[in-house]
């Protein structure tokens, strides 16, 4: 309460430097930030409405409709767990993997678990976890739960992926069954299959994904700014899941139909997908493999859902000791992910994925240059015009973000939140756009957070010229335009 009072008091003490003639001297640069903010604001308005209709009158229609169909029609759906497990700590498999058994034995019809793993350890530990929760006579399938342990050597989660799909292939799977892929640091819910089965009665529904929380012991900026995000997601999520895609089937945990998670070119897009830059050539995947399952379903037109009642947890630690070195770690990848193939996909017609989701996509590429416009345009205002100009956009800002952290808060229903988080949330809007900015022009950047191996195109310093180059151009011609927009020339 007292940050909440503290960070309201500075809001006051900011919006008194405005005076009455302030904005007049600074009229065009302040009338090109209130329109970009109007826009941004209704952009997020129109999401915010889109998620509450979907939570609360949508979803429920749909899942009730979708559990009807699955009682009469009355098919064997066999589940298969595909888990890929890879620099884990010991304390977090054990807890994921008795998840997954669990789970597994409530599948009505079965279930097979894949366990991709590389150290022997691993695969000691989940078969001794096998036999805890499910049982070694089991092991057989001879009561409904199969284990399948395949070690492999450490060339990479789309290798894991692709060698396990192709085990699954082997075993026929149906198209009434399904594949769940999981992370190895990620808890799933029990009622999974039983919830998710249902879902593809629907005959164009290729995938889905569900909410997610986040297992953070150590408190502190880290673990407030990972459930913020999540919070943000679960907005975003059923914003789209209106529409009947999202625009990303997460790795930590997402569900397929079986017959086209086992399609020979849905392997192969997993394990070697590609983009042809204009300037970095041949740009190879080496992480997200959630967008190349994304993208292939979308170019088939498949719908791709959200189940916003239905819960994965995963552990995350810092993969740096301090928070801007570890969101910066973080960000860089996943936005590299988004932006590697943003542009493909807007290239598909608006007729056949549908124009609000078309509009999305786009969208993420167009907010990271209006997120940048507003402070630039503040910040110039103050130093041509009257430096009071940035208190009262600071204040504006505060304001604004205090705002949408309540409604955010409302939407997972809580009454309230850390006040970090209205910091936070304008750190994800501008310190993201700046990442953003830097790696749309080096996507052949791309590193995992826990594993060495780094992938880098292009012909090495050449193309890093090139990329700062064209960065800084642009960021040029930024200013260019909105110095004319504001008639600051």
């Amino acid at each position: 309460m007292l940050g909440h009072l503290a960070y309201l008091s500075v809001i006051v003490i900011l919006g008194s430097a405005v005076t009455s003639d302030m904005l007049g001297r600074a009229g065009a640069p302040a009338l090109v930030v209130g329109v970009l903010g109007m826009w941004r604001y209704s952009w997020a308005a129109l999401n915010f409405l889109r998620a509450i209709w979907f939570r609360r009158i949508v979803h429920p229609r749909r899942k009730a409709r979708a559990q009807a169909r699955f009682a009469r029609q009355r098919q064997p759906v066999h589940a298969f767990f595909l888990v890929t497990s890879y620099g884990i700590d010991p304390e977090v498999t054990i807890q994921v993997y008795r998840s997954i058994f669990r789970a597994a034995a409530r599948a009505r019809d079965g279930a097979t678990v894949v366990a991709s793993v590389v150290e022997g350890a691993d695969a000691r530990l989940i078969r001794q976890l096998f036999d805890q929760v499910i049982g070694p006579e089991d092991e057989s399938g001879a009561d409904g739960v199969r284990l399948i342990v395949d070690r492999i050597r450490g060339t990479g989660k789309r290798d894991a992926l692709a060698r396990s799909l192709r085990i699954i292939s082997r075993q026929c799977p149906s198209s009434h069954d399904i594949v769940i892929f999981v992370d190895g640091d990620s808890c799933v819910p029990e009622t999974l299959v039983a919830e998710a089965a249902p879902v593809f009665t629907d005959r164009g529904v290729g995938a889905l994904t569900t909410d997610e929380a986040v297992d953070i012991a150590q408190p502190g900026l880290f673990r407030d700014w990972f459930r913020l995000r999540f919070d943000q997601r679960q907005v975003m999520m059923c914003s789209m899941g209106l529409s009947k895609r999202v625009l990303t089937l997460t790795g930590r945990m997402s569900v397929f139909r079986a017959d086209l998670a086992t399609d020979p070119g849905f392997i192969e897009m997993v394990q070697s997908d590609f983009i042809d830059h204009w300037r970095l050539g041949r740009v190879n995947f080496l992480t997200g493999d959630d967008k190349s399952t994304w993208f292939w379903l979308l170019r088939q037109g498949y719908e791709m859902v959200y189940l916003p009642d239905l819960r994965s947890t995963s552990a995350e630690s810092q993969p740096r000791p301090g928070f801007i070195a570890s969101a910066t770690v973080l960000m860089v990848r996943w936005f590299g992910n988004m932006l590697r193939t943003n542009g493909r996909a807007l290239k598909l017609p608006p007729s056949r994925i549908g124009a609000f989701t078309w509009w999305s996509i786009l969208d993420q590429r167009v907010s990271i240059w209006t997120t940048l416009s507003g402070p630039i345009l503040a910040l110039t205002a103050a130093l041509v015009f009257e430096m009071a100009v940035l208190p009262a956009y600071l204040a504006w800002v505060m304001l604004t973000r205090y705002i949408f952290c309540w409604a955010i808060a409302g939407f997972r229903g809580r009454l309230g939140f850390p006040i970090s988080y209205a910091f936070l949330l304008y750190f994800n809007q501008l310190f993201g756009a700046l990442v953003k900015s830097y790696v749309f022009f080096r996507l052949d950047r791309q590193k995992w957070t826990r594993q060495s191996s780094a992938r880098a195109g292009g012909t090495g310093g050449l193309a890093a010229a090139g990329s700062l180059h064209v960065h800084a151009l642009t960021m040029g011609w930024l200013l260019v335009g909105l110095f004319w927009f504001a008639g600051l020339f």
